[in-house]
C-alpha cells in the first residue's frame, strides 16, 4: 500500500530537464544574435548598390554564429543530465 503512495506522490517527468532548458534559452539568444549581426548594409538611394552587404560580418561571421546556435540547441536538448537515477 505504501507502495502505491509513493507512485502517487512522485512529480511528473518532463521530456527535457529543467538543466536543458537554461541552455535552449541560451541557444536562442545565440541564434538571435548572429541575425542581429546579418542586419545592414542597406543603401539609402535604391539606385545606388551598396557595397556593405558583402562584408565579412554579414557573409562569413554571422552565418557561422546561427549554425553554431543551431548545433548548440540540438547538443541542449539531447544532453543528459548528470544525475540521471538508473532504473
Amino acid at each position: 500500500m505504501s507502495a502505491k503512495k509513493n507512485e502517487s506522490s512522485k512529480e511528473p517527468e518532463f521530456a527535457i530537464p529543467k538543466e536543458n532548458y537554461k541552455y535552449l534559452i541560451i541557444t536562442f539568444v545565440i541564434i538571435i544574435i548572429g541575425f542581429l549581426l546579418m542586419i545592414g548594409g542597406r543603401s539609402e538611394d535604391p539606385n545606388v548598390f551598396n557595397h556593405e552587404v558583402f562584408n565579412a560580418q554579414r557573409t562569413i561571421i554571422a552565418p557561422i554564429i546561427v549554425v553554431f546556435g543551431f548545433a548548440f540547441g540540438i547538443w541542449a536538448i539531447m544532453k543528459t543530465p548528470k544525475d540521471v537515477n538508473n532504473q
